[in-house]
């Protein structure tokens, strides 16, 4: 049986959400906190994805100007420090939409809109500096995750499709036909969570041969924007365009029940959440919108933890790292008002936050994860 949807609210919202003005919001500030890095060398348009490794803190980023980058991230006694290691770049510097890296942290896989699935071994330059092309779509490509289960990469792209590649061969292991174009994906061990184009989301079993769990329609009345699978593969948060986040259980839990609530909003300005992003540690999230706010959420006590103050640009996307004491944002613009709001001379920054324990921990009756 379909588990009841409430809608419900976190609280007052802790910063107001300002009036975006082009590609800058009316923040005051370019950063969450005046002690997050700024990482160097960033890229000279759209940042469209951030990736740590799990085995060190290297930090990588994916650009629409074609570039893969990688920085080396140290943290002592809460100040931090990115050293710019690498950049690859995409064929004819076509867009890179996605990134993820293999389990061991060696190997970077890349996707856009030059319709291909990269490969980038990292402490090595590939021939003219474009990573090994190891699979392909007839459409761009959006998303691109590792299967730990199979040692697969899957890639869903605008071409309606989702494909297995096994590196080592040039034909897809397997290809599922979708409903529609894929908007955004996410693994988390053996689930895997698809949100397509027409509010379609899909849930599969990816142990061994990928299996479909469900399929139904988004609990939000508008476009998906962005997905994320639960640290302990239960389920998924979505968030739409229209400040909303879903939060989905794709195996009852006792006592859990699916539910939705508003953020990224202020009266009668609603904004994009654009990226969900998950502490693996605690299980609690992170929203980033169009409106330049990062907030902190705990979905099991139904508590916001922390609601930064906006910064003066939309923020596109964000990830902790796997021990979870650093949270990486990209203040960049996001497209979200078309390309009249461009303005190309405003710089794409990446920022790295010191993540204190009482910003990201529940603080209702549970102390940890399970």
């Amino acid at each position: 049986p379909r588990s009841t949807i409430t809608t419900m609210s976190f609280g007052a919202a802790v910063a107001p959400a300002p009036q975006l003005v082009g590609s800058s919001t009316s923040g005051t500030t370019d950063r969450l906190a005046p002690q997050d890095h700024c990482v160097q060398s960033s890229g000279n348009d759209g940042i469209s994805s951030l990736r740590w490794s799990e085995t060190a803190n290297h930090l990588v980023s994916t650009n629409w100007d074609g570039g893969v980058r990688c920085w080396e991230v140290q943290e002592q006694g809460g100040q931090i420090r990115a050293l710019p290691k690498a950049q690859v770049n995409h064929e004819g510097n076509a867009p890179v939409l996605d990134c993820c890296l293999s389990p061991d942290g060696n190997t970077v896989f890349s996707v856009g809109a030059d319709k291909a699935v990269r490969m980038w071994q990292l402490g090595q330059t590939p021939p003219n500096n474009v990573p090994q092309q190891i699979g392909s779509h007839d459409q761009p490509i959006k998303s691109v995750r590792f299967l730990k289960s199979s040692n697969m990469i899957v890639s869903g792209g605008y071409d309606k499709l989702l494909k297995f590649w096994d590196a080592r061969q040039p034909n897809p292991v397997a290809q599922i036909q979708l409903p529609e174009r894929v908007y955004d994906m996410d693994t988390s061990d053996t689930l895997m969570v698809v949100a397509c184009a027409g509010r379609h989301i899909l849930t599969y079993n990816v142990q061994g041969q990928p299996q479909e769990h469900e399929r139904k329609e988004s609990p939000l009345k508008f476009q998906s924007r962005c997905v994320a699978a639960f640290p302990d593969n239960t389920g998924y948060a979505v968030g739409s365009i229209e400040g909303r986040v879903g939060i989905q259980y794709a195996t009852k839990v006792p006592g859990k029940d699916s539910f939705a609530f508003k953020c990224h909003r202020e009266g009668n300005n609603v904004y994009a959440v654009n990226h969900i992003a998950f502490h693996k540690g605690y299980g609690t999230f992170s929203t980033v919108g169009a409106d330049g706010i990062v907030n902190f959420w705990d979905k099991d006590n139904k508590q916001r933890l922390k609601g930064f103050p906006a910064i003066h640009r939309t923020i596109s996307c964000a990830q902790f790292n796997t021990q979870g004491n650093m949270f990486a944002y990209a203040s960049s613009y996001d497209w979200s008002k078309g390309s009249s709001h461009h303005a190309p001379n405003t710089p794409n920054e990446i920022f790295v936050h010191h993540v204190q324990d009482d910003e990201i921990k529940p603080k209702g009756k549970k102390s940890g994860y399970r």
